[in-house]
């Protein structure tokens, strides 16, 4: 059995983490600092904002955690006992 690991982001245990870039590769920060986030947490980043975003404004733990767009979703998650969410991307996902 695995040891629970905690979400940086939503303080929940899991099984696993990724490696989350606070400034996401693409927009320079591939050297940069990463944070460890559950799957869940991870793809509800990339799917709510788009990179530039997450390098221009949402940067650190701390500004991710009072995002405005990500209350709901904080709010929901936080008493689940989900390790994996589908990848709601789709087709229909509006280039950013």
């Amino acid at each position: 059995m695995k040891k629970e690991q905690m979400c940086e982001l939503c303080g929940r245990e899991v099984q696993s983490l990724s490696r989350h870039h606070l400034v996401p590769r693409q927009e320079g920060g591939r050297y940069g600092a990463t944070a460890a986030l559950c799957q869940p947490c991870h793809s509800t980043l990339h799917l709510t904002f788009s990179n530039r975003e997450l390098a221009a404004s949402y940067n650190t733990i701390a500004a991710l955690q009072q995002a405005a767009p990500l209350q709901k979703y904080l709010k929901w998650v936080r008493n689940k006992r989900v390790e994996k969410i589908a990848n709601r991307s789709g087709k229909d996902r509006k280039k950013r």
